[in-house]
């Protein structure tokens, strides 16, 4: 899940707003002009982009629901016109799908923000977090969060918030962590050629696949997004 910048989608916001601003100039018996110009937070319902704009991680609105963009591509044949299609994941519900548009039709990104929030403890209300700044508490459930398996005490992790209802819509660890590691098989000394793995268990309770070399009490790298081994780090 990524933050999504508007680029190209943020001039027709623009071109959206000097529409409205332009007609709000109104003469009133030559007496005086009235301006009632409306603000972006008024504007943000015309917020929009199209398929062009379409992007990996990037949240939209579909069907009332919110979807994050997983993989997408264009199909183009000679006889008729090109259409874009996009596998989606719920963001705020478990569904997967795919969703096909004619190119250039117009899509509904989310604008969302990034925070940096401290993982706490877990109960029965969820996996409750800190914010970094603010130091307000929320609680998710464990479908809304990638990876919970890797949550360390006090670990940072990323919420995503969605700007048009300040609500959270999910979160994520860093792309790489260190654990350490609290039991494995004992290590084979030497053996750093071959690329037979064992089983390990980190220090959250996750099982991890590891290389025969590797030993019990030993800190490793882990990439939360594939759950693989990276590497063994020294302390």
């Amino acid at each position: 899940m990524a933050f999504y910048r508007p680029q190209t989608a943020c001039f027709r916001a623009f071109s959206v707003y000097n529409f409205f601003a332009n007609r709000a100039a109104v003469k009133y018996r030559n007496r005086f002009l009235c301006f009632v110009i409306p603000t972006f937070a008024a504007l943000k319902n015309f917020f929009m982009a199209n398929t062009a704009d379409i992007s990996r991680g990037m949240i939209l609105k579909l069907d009332g629901s919110l979807y994050s963009v997983v993989e997408f591509g264009e199909n183009k044949t000679a006889r008729a016109a090109a259409k874009v299609w996009a596998k989606l994941k719920g963001v705020d519900n478990a569904r997967t799908i795919e969703k096909t548009w004619n190119s250039g039709e117009t899509v509904y990104p989310v604008r969302v923000e990034k925070k940096a929030y401290q993982y706490l403890y877990k109960d029965e209300s969820g996996y409750n977090f800190m914010d970094n700044e603010t130091f307000e508490q929320i609680a998710l459930a464990e479908t809304m969060i990638d990876a919970p398996q890797f949550l360390k005490d006090g670990g940072e992790v990323f919420v995503y918030i969605n700007t048009e209802t300040d609500q959270p819509i999910g979160a994520e660890l860093p792309e790489k962590i260190t654990l350490h590691i609290t039991y494995c098989e004992p290590g084979v000394r030497g053996d750093t050629a071959t690329r037979a793995l064992k089983q390990a268990t980190v220090e959250t309770g996750a099982t991890v696949n590891v290389p025969l070399f590797v030993n019990e009490g030993e800190l490793i790298r882990i990439n939360t997004k594939s759950g693989d081994y990276v590497e063994r780090v020294k302390e």
